[in-house]
């Protein structure tokens, strides 16, 4: 053998060739997974939590309270004892009695009466002049956080549709994926089959 030669590169036993098209399969997987476990959490800071601390989840429609909150974003709204609240609250009120419309602002002022608070005055971020002062039963809750654009998907008529059918994707992806045996597990390269 000469030194301008080099030998062929032989396999040794135990490696097999690069599979492509298992290696996108297993990108897709751990894609797949990845996008369960958001849509899971994403499920429970929106469903589930709430529910645990006795709040509610309200869509914004407005961008009333930009940059803060825009419009699209869900905001989780828990009642709170109007003395507990403190100027620079997010609060949820219901300017209207009787009225199923709520305004999410923020407090800008506080006034007193002689037994506790008397009332609010709240104001959007984005909006040049306050609301109408509210008295403490008008205020639903302070907002403990909010989950941006998820309003956009609970709040359409489509919104539902869509979550749920992704949801049931990825759970009928996941038990496919754990149900049924994957061959290239079972197959060892340079095996021989019985």
């Amino acid at each position: 053998m000469t030194t301008d030669q080099v030998p062929a590169a032989v396999p040794t036993a135990g490696t097999a060739p690069v599979d492509a098209p298992r290696g996108a399969r297993d990108v897709g997987s751990v894609l797949l997974t990845a996008a369960m476990v958001v849509l899971l959490l994403l499920a429970a800071v929106v469903t589930v939590v709430p529910r645990l601390i006795g709040a509610v989840p309200l869509t914004v429609l407005s961008g009333s309270m930009e940059p803060t909150i825009s419009a699209g974003d869900l905001v989780v709204v828990r009642p709170t004892d109007p003395a507990d609240l403190r100027i620079g609250d997010v609060v949820t009120v219901q300017p209207v009695s009787d009225d199923p419309t709520l305004v999410t602002h923020r407090i800008i002022g506080v006034t007193h009466g002689s037994d506790g608070i008397a009332g609010f005055v709240t104001q959007g971020d984005a909006n040049e002049h306050p609301d109408e002062p509210v008295v403490p039963e008008q205020v639903m809750g302070r907002v403990v956080y909010t989950v941006p654009l998820v309003g956009h998907v609970t709040h359409g008529t489509w919104g539902p549709y869509v979550a749920t059918a992704v949801g049931v994707g990825l759970v009928v992806y996941g038990v496919v994926t754990f149900a049924l045996p994957r061959r290239d597990r079972d197959e060892v390269p340079g095996a021989a089959r019985p």
